[in-house]
């Protein structure tokens, strides 16, 4: 062993090979990020659309690695930023879209492939926002709806539809299917652009909390709910997800409109306009 190798672990610090290795590792999760969203686009045009989904969870998964493991090793960069970004961009935002038009967008024409682009087009600017902000935004939340969420709540509903938007016998069933298809991808396009904000769950730590068997036992239900039927508790989960931002808005709304009413006037006083039951006003009042 050479002084120098000697002087390295007595400092404390590990083999010069091995901190190279883990550096690096994020940044190959992001590429397996990056091939899962290039193989679902390939998937889907050949109309394998549920393993196309399925290399979107798994685009997903390995998404929510790669950013926490450099954080815990100390391998964050710029680099390694701007990658994700691009992988994201190509797995979430171009994937789902290209999946979503071979699934049965194309059979609408330019109708489909329009709506279909709204998608990557509100995850670039989603995309753009968050590295515009991430030093300046609250770490507790998302403002938009993060692009993984989104593409997941776009996709996984093909699990259970059948392909295509021309299979339907109906035609009334058929209309109702489209336009909902067509208002469900531009709910989740202003979502993602929108300032509704999301919860990023990033200041939970299960290690550091005092009591951490309730966090434990929710994310064992969780995984028992996925694991006995995946495609239906994702889709849960993801559709939750999405639908929590503009709930938590209108909560945050109503909470802000009940503090700023007058204190001690009942609601059906203050629509008369009159003062609150009990108090009498001056001789000269009545």
């Amino acid at each position: 062993m050479t002084a120098k190798k000697i002087r390295r672990l007595s400092a404390g610090q590990g083999p010069a090979p091995l901190r190279r290795g883990v550096a690096v590792l994020p940044s190959l999760l992001t590429v397996g990020n990056m091939f899962f969203g290039y193989y679902a686009i390939l998937l889907a045009s050949k109309h394998r659309f549920e393993w196309a989904v399925t290399m979107i969870i798994l685009a997903g998964i390995l998404d929510g690695l790669d950013g926490r493991i450099a954080r815990m090793t100390g391998s964050t960069s710029e680099f390694g930023k701007e990658l994700d970004s691009l992988s994201d961009f190509l797995s979430f935002g171009l994937a789902p879209a290209l999946i979503l038009y071979h699934w049965g967008f194309a059979d609408l024409g330019k109708t489909g492939w329009f709506f279909a682009f709204l998608l990557p087009v509100a995850g670039a600017l989603r995309l753009a926002r968050f590295n515009v902000q991430t030093a300046t935004q609250d770490k507790r939340y998302f403002i938009g709806l993060p692009i993984p969420a989104a593409a997941a709540a776009a996709v996984l509903p093909l699990y259970y539809l059948p392909p295509g938007l021309t299979n339907v016998q109906s035609p009334d069933l058929l209309r109702t299917m489209r336009i909902a298809c067509l208002v469900y991808v531009v709910a989740l396009s202003w979502l993602m652009v929108s300032t509704v904000r999301f919860r990023s769950f990033k200041d939970m730590d299960i290690l550091r909390a005092r009591r951490p068997s309730a966090p434990v036992f929710v994310m064992a239900v969780v995984l028992v709910l996925i694991a006995l039927n995946p495609p239906a508790a994702l889709l849960i989960i993801a559709v939750a997800y999405a639908l929590s931002g503009p709930v938590g808005w209108l909560w945050g709304r109503l909470r802000k409109r009940t503090a700023q009413a007058p204190a001690g006037k009942a609601p059906e006083d203050q629509a008369r306009g009159e003062a609150p039951t009990g108090v009498q006003g001056t001789p000269r009042e009545r």
